[in-house]
């Protein structure tokens, strides 16, 4: 009598070697092809953010003012061109005054900074070997040099009008279209998944619009703010061009840490220069004290904590937008690692360490039993769920 052959193990078939082969050959070209297309990719994430922008405003005219969607969009876009308008109005010819002056004023400033530095170094010799006299006045005087580059650089458009024109009207069209017909391309992108992780992936297109509208929200609040602070802080402390320092660091605080740091140095240097170092102090308090007040109450009442990101992956993000796209990169560094995070959240944590996998379960929904037609009686009588199992047993299948 023999024995039974021990069952065998359905094995997973091994993919070949050729289709492991082509997999990545497939993601290297993948990727070569995005970062070729990276600018218009960028073109289209910011042309996203504007789309964001706009239906918040047209959802609270909707909501408020019963408006139709398109009346809504053209609501909003009237409202955004006047609010610029008057900013301009008020804020601009004062500011480019300010700013030519600064302009004019920058070489002999660093003069005068340098010649600081070198009594200071004399004086105390630690800080002479710390801050050697001719290392000091070798970068200070490339300052202005390296400033025009880095404006090269921040806008390279500036010097070819008809790409500065396609890529501003590109954004400016792809943006409305996306904002007057939201969900027609939520559901376009949510088509290409899979039919068991469209539910998925329309949640986390939810959950990115509203982590995107309270970033903006918030960065639009703290940007007026930061500058209207600023601007009263230096007028109170008599530091020369205040208002155009306080519309350049409403600016750079797009920039997370780095555009606060250089907010705040750059006043306070000039201060320096004058050969004041309590006043120079007092600006630095000055703009530690305001970006304290925009941490811990401005971005928090305003974003509701909807949008958390660790300061460490926020430097990284800066830093390595900056080295992808250069300083134009900077401007989109927090958006994308919200988006990151979103993602990440919920398929990486929620859905594969967490064990919910990729189908979303409703646990609320009412759960629907189906009993054959024989076990159904139309009479009265005592109706009891053995009878009904016996004869859900006793029906003909």
């Amino acid at each position: 009598m023999s024995a039974n052959p021990p069952a065998r193990e359905h094995a997973q078939p091994r993919p070949s070697p050729y289709a492991v082969m082509g997999a990545a050959v497939g993601t290297v070209l993948l990727l070569y092809f995005l970062f070729s297309v990276a600018e218009v990719l960028l073109l289209l994430f910011i042309a996203a953010l504007f789309a964001v922008y706009l239906s918040a405003i047209t959802d609270f005219l909707e909501d408020r003012l019963r408006l139709p969607r398109g009346l809504g969009i053209v609501s909003a876009l009237l409202i955004t061109a006047a609010a610029v308008a008057l900013v301009g109005w008020l804020v601009l010819p004062p500011v480019v005054a300010q700013t030519q002056a600064l302009i004019t004023a920058l070489p002999a400033q660093i003069q005068i900074l340098t010649q600081t530095l070198v009594d200071l170094g004399e004086r105390y010799p630690l800080v002479k070997a710390v801050l050697p006299p001719e290392k000091i006045t070798a970068q200070l005087s490339g300052v202005a040099e390296n400033a025009g580059q880095f404006a090269t650089g921040l806008f390279p458009f500036v010097f070819d009008t008809l790409h500065t024109f396609v890529n501003l009207a590109s954004v400016f069209v792809m943006g409305i279209y996306m904002a007057l017909r939201p969900q027609m391309y939520k559901e376009g992108a949510v088509s290409l998944a899979p039919p068991v992780h469209r539910e998925l992936v329309r949640d986390i297109l939810s959950d990115l619009g509203v982590s995107l509208r309270a970033w903006i929200g918030g960065q639009l609040i703290a940007m007026v703010c930061l500058g209207v602070l600023t601007w009263i802080g230096l007028l109170v402390l008599h530091v020369p061009f205040a208002l155009a320092f306080g519309v350049f660091t409403g600016v750079v605080v797009m920039v997370p840490f780095f555009g606060s740091l250089v907010s705040t140095l750059l006043p306070a240097l000039f201060v320096f220069g004058q050969g004041n170092i309590a006043h120079a102090m007092g600006v630095v308090l000055l703009g530690v004290v305001v970006h304290i007040i925009e941490g811990n109450f401005v971005h928090p009442m305003v974003m509701e904590r909807r949008v958390h990101l660790p300061p460490v992956l926020t430097i990284m993000s800066v830093l390595v937008m900056a080295h992808l796209l250069g300083a134009f990169g900077l401007v989109v560094a927090v958006p994308v690692l919200a988006t990151v995070m979103v993602i990440t959240r919920r398929i990486y944590v929620h859905r594969l360490l967490e064990g919910k996998g990729f189908r979303r379960f409703v646990r609320d929904a009412p759960s629907e039993v189906r009993v054959p037609e024989s076990a159904v009686r139309m009479d009265p009588g005592p109706l009891s769920i053995p009878a009904i199992l016996e004869q859900a047993g006793a029906a003909p299948r």
